[in-house]
């Protein structure tokens, strides 16, 4: 039998570690940036066209490199960052991966161009395919520019999933963002179609968010600062009440690198607790100081996963730190326990004097006495005093203690009243009396339980009607079934308007069409919003909360490519538009939820795929009462 082994060539092999290393053009991105910031730049210009397919440039003033080492760079397992395997558990640099830029030219065209600050000239090198097309010394300016083109132009597959423009537009914002957060003494820039999306400055980290998310977020911030033996925390996290659908905004950085963590996330929202509605987040920028010897950044491919030794000890120090800034800044509710609250009276208005208060008394007064009011149906003084609405209306009179308990079973009559001469009958013997109409026979009107669910009968038994979800399901098939035909709109009195995050434009651009078709008239103009008709059935809404509810619903779900924007949209619509639970329903308004629900196309589910109806059987029921 012959040897079937065999080594692979190293342009398969760079295609491999490629897939590996360039899951999509944010990962080139990512790689790129990371390595500009490692070589020491104060200033990096993004340049991405059709979501990166078309080109990723990335040009810094960065130390450069020599002739020897453009060309090294782009040979497998060749880095200046490390030299031996304890380096990997101490480092100190951003991208350390020797097969970056060799997995990026395995699966693009990239153009290097890099000349080291004393040296009069760069060098370029074309590469394409992980095959070197050219090097010469050329003119250039200091630092390193590279240019990649037409990525996965050899591997057909690859590109054919990658998502459409706009998706892969958001994920490199993303991981731009995530850099810029990071290091806000350098200056970024980035244009993506020849529009520019960002030109940060570099300064400090407040004015680096508020570069990011707008003037707007200059108020709502909380600095957060807690240093411990085990490590150090700074940053900044978001008052409650500007809490938000959507966890875009939720920032970790460990020795100044992005990664994710459930469990630390977990501790925010636990210091949060009481403070954010439920399916509300908390947006937070925390950073984190760490000896590098006490976490593991090579758990994960992407190196967003990152082990640490102590995290337990960890998540309560998070929480605590979280905890004191909200209590330290008077965001929390507190409680005065030594403060006696009957003392706080308002103060004196201007000009306004202290005046004795003034109290009647009648000496006397006996409440047990009998009173007589002419014209009046009642025979006790305690009657009388109950309809009373204060004592100015009791006229003493002199007696004795005799009609006391006379009055009390007086009292007693009136709070359950029964004819004269008939004996009060236990309640054994007046079930029947309770069984009206209304239960004996088929219920035909639905009824409200808790302002959340519809209760309606059935010959079976009776169904149980989540009302949220069956509106949602209502709405949702109504919006799929029109398509792109446009909803009557309503006009409004005056122009409202929405500032929006300069991260969220795209989104938004992406949707507004959508939104129209709804029957909303926007337009948007830069950051703002403006919001001139709105859907008939929300016209007594509030359209700026059912936009920005709409829009956190479609961001969390847009991640997925498997359905159209339209029925993204028409989901997001749908949750936000529904009747939610703790509204109360007229019965006008139960009817129509359960018909048009039995009329939709799944009543049983909802379309988040959560169960809308709960059946309960005559034979169910009885079996409670054995």
């Amino acid at each position: 039998m012959s040897d079937i082994i065999k080594l692979l060539p190293d342009h398969i092999a760079n295609q491999i570690a490629a897939g590996e290393v360039v899951q999509r053009p944010a990962s080139v991105v990512k790689e790129l940036i990371e390595n500009s910031i490692d070589a020491g730049a104060s200033t990096v210009n993004l340049v991405v066209k059709d979501g990166g397919r078309t080109l990723i440039q990335i040009i810094d003033n960065g130390c450069g490199m020599s002739a020897i080492d453009a060309r090294m760079s782009f040979e497998r397992h060749a880095t200046s960052k490390i030299a031996k395997a304890d380096d990997l558990f101490a480092l100190q640099t951003k991208g350390f991966r020797g097969e970056a830029m060799a997995s990026i030219a395995a699966v693009a065209h990239v153009s290097l161009k890099t000349r080291l600050h004393d040296e009069e000239l760069g060098t370029e090198i074309i590469n394409e395919g992980s095959k070197i097309i050219s090097q010469e010394a050329v003119m250039a300016a200091p630092g390193t520019s590279i240019s990649v083109k037409n990525l996965f132009f050899n591997i057909p597959a690859r590109r054919n999933f990658l998502g459409t423009n706009t998706t892969e537009y958001r994920k490199i914002l993303d991981e731009f963002l995530r850099v810029a957060l990071v290091h806000p003494d350098i200056s970024f820039t980035f244009h993506h179609n020849d529009d520019e999306i960002y030109n940060l400055s570099g300064q400090g980290l407040r004015q680096r968010i508020v570069q990011i998310y707008g003037a707007k977020f200059n108020q709502r911030l909380v600095p957060v600062n807690e240093e411990t033996d085990l490590i150090q925390i700074t940053g900044f996290i978001v008052k409650p009440e500007f809490s938000k659908a959507a966890k875009d905004q939720s920032f970790f950085f460990v020795n100044n690198r992005f990664f994710k963590d459930r469990y630390f996330n977990h501790a925010v929202l636990n210091a949060y607790e009481g403070l954010v509605p439920s399916g509300k987040f908390p947006p937070y920028f925390l950073y984190f100081t760490v000896p590098t010897q006490s976490i593991d950044v090579n758990v994960h491919p992407t190196k967003t996963e990152i082990k640490f030794e102590e995290n337990q000890a960890i998540y309560a120090i998070i929480r605590s730190a979280v905890k004191q800034a909200l209590g330290q800044f008077n965001i929390a509710p507190s409680l005065d326990f030594e403060q006696e609250r009957s003392f706080n009276v308002p103060p004196l208005k201007k000009g306004q004097t202290v005046q004795m208060p003034h109290i009647q008394v009648n000496p006397d007064f006996n409440p047990f006495k009998t009173t007589s009011n002419s014209g009046s149906n009642n025979s006790t003084g305690l009657s009388s005093t109950k309809r009373s609405n204060g004592f100015s209306n009791i006229q003493p009179q002199k007696g004795d203690w005799e009609n006391f308990y006379g009055e009390i079973d007086a009292l007693k009559q009136e709070d359950n009243p029964v004819e004269e001469n008939e004996e009060f009958e236990p309640q054994a013997t007046t079930i029947e009396s309770v069984m009206n109409d209304d239960f004996i026979v088929e219920r035909k009107k639905p009824t409200q339980i808790n302002d959340k669910y519809i209760l309606t009968s059935i010959k079976q038994g009776f169904l149980l009607i989540d009302q949220y979800r069956a509106h949602c399901r209502i709405l949702f098939d109504e919006i799929i079934a029109a398509n792109k035909g446009i909803t009557q709109s309503q006009k409004l009195l005056f122009v409202e308007e929405i500032e929006i995050d300069k991260t969220d434009i795209v989104a938004w651009d992406e949707i507004l069409d959508e939104l129209n078709n709804l029957g909303f008239e926007l337009t948007r103009k830069d950051t703002i919003l403006e919001i001139a008709g709105v859907p008939v059935n929300i016209k007594d809404k509030n359209p700026q909360r059912i936009l920005l509810e709409i829009f956190e619903n479609y961001k969390n779900t847009m991640q997925s490519d498997a359905i159209s924007i339209h029925e993204i949209v028409a989901l997001s619509a749908a949750s936000a538009m529904a009747t939610k639970g703790g509204n109360k329903l007229t019965g006008d308004e139960m009817e129509y939820i359960t018909d048009a629900l039995f009329a939709s196309s799944a009543p049983q589910i909802s379309p988040h795929g959560k169960k809308i109806i709960e059946t309960f059987t005559l034979e169910e029921i009885s079996k409670r009462f054995n």
